[in-house]
């Protein structure tokens, strides 16, 4: 076999390597309980192929985890999804998608070394899987936004009143979006760019 040949077939594809523009690079976690659309979100925003980490969920999860509100869900993160989009021509987002079932949240500390920033997606079906999530950003000092992804059978409800029930304080951005959408994907993420330079504006950064 031709070195050279197998080394080419073996490199990145063209649309997977770094732009030679890009300057700054900011990590970023995507974290939820478990079937708020992590997974979802990541795939349709990255420019490149993602990374994930899904496994077909077997028995051995039963009474483990809660599976209640997405019981028809067959798969499920077992370590983390990765992607990558350029927000400009000089700022590229590299984004970690984190496991929802509380068992693999041993994982979430290596995760989070070196985040910027967070966007925590919710389910308005099942708000209560995000207290915990919520707690642990905010321990960690985490800055982060919410995103309320839109289920075709999710009750609405006004900003206020999520913001109420996540006990968010005022400052931290709620948005809506469709995880499956990488225009509202992106959304999201510079609502979190947005929300980080106003912090970073207001320490004097």
């Amino acid at each position: 076999m031709d070195y050279e040949s197998s080394e080419q077939a073996l490199g990145p594809r063209s649309e997977d390597v770094l732009p030679a523009t890009a300057t700054a690079a900011v990590k970023v976690v995507i974290v939820g309980g478990f079937g708020v659309g992590k997974t979802t979100l990541v795939g349709s925003v990255s420019e490149i192929r993602p990374l994930t980490t899904e496994e077909t969920m077997t028995q051995a999860g039963v009474g483990v985890d809660d599976t209640a509100g997405v019981e028809r869900k067959t798969s499920t993160t077992v370590a983390m999804d990765f992607g990558r989009i350029s927000i400009n021509e000089e700022l590229v987002l590299y984004l970690f998608g984190t496991p929802g079932q509380e068992r693999f949240w041993f994982l979430w500390r290596g995760l989070f070394e070196g985040a910027l920033g967070a966007v925590v997606l919710v389910d308005t079906r099942r708000l209560e899987v995000s207290f915990d999530v919520i707690g642990r950003l905010e321990e960690r000092g985490v800055p982060f936004v919410v995103a309320v992804n839109s289920f075709p059978d999710a009750p609405a409800y006004p900003v206020e009143e999520l913001r109420g029930a996540l006990d968010l304080p005022a400052n931290v951005p709620i948005v809506l979006c469709d995880a499956r959408s990488r225009a509202s994907s992106r959304d999201v993420l510079m609502a979190l760019m947005r929300y980080l330079q106003t912090l970073a504006t207001a320490h004097g950064g």
